[in-house]
């Protein structure tokens, strides 16, 4: 009830109580860190043990792009750690975009060196297919990523 004043005249109310967050956000968090725990591996496979040099189809040449997968990999790990921290839909967009950047510098060193041991065979058509739609898939990543940044909102699931 409010006085004609326009103050209440009601018991006081009690502070707001923090509200633990909601399960989708949670859910999002704990994708954050799953996806954190999976490109650490990733590094220590790549870099650590068995190392890329086990791959039988990779040549001498891929040290030339280790740096620029390398960079992807943490870029993506860098953009989920802040994502695990603030969780807004314009940050994970920007993060989105960072990182698949890193990912589409990574696809054009790959391409430029190509350390796979397929040249001349069918493999090779394959292999610079799978590029290609990679890169086609990285720009479309952008575009959608902008857009959610432009919007601030999450995705869809």
């Amino acid at each position: 009830m409010t006085s004609p004043t326009g103050h209440s005249t009601g018991p006081p109310t009690a502070p707001a109580q923090p509200q633990p967050p909601p399960a989708r956000s949670r859910g999002r968090r704990a994708g954050y860190v799953g996806s954190i725990v999976v490109n650490l591996i990733l590094l220590w496979l790549i870099n650590v043990w068995p190392g890329w040099q086990v791959v039988p189809f990779l040549t001498a040449a891929t040290v030339l792009v280790l740096g620029a997968v390398n960079a992807s990999i943490i870029a993506r790990i860098v953009a989920d750690a802040v994502n695990v921290v603030l969780d807004r839909p314009r940050v994970r967009a920007l993060g989105d975009i960072v990182s698949i950047g890193f990912g589409l510098v990574a696809l054009a060193r790959i391409w430029q060196v190509f350390p796979l041991d397929v040249v001349g065979t069918g493999w090779e058509v394959v292999a610079r297919v799978v590029l290609v739609l990679g890169f086609v898939g990285g720009g479309v990543g952008i575009l959608e990523a902008l857009s959610r940044f432009v919007r601030g909102r999450f995705p869809r699931m």
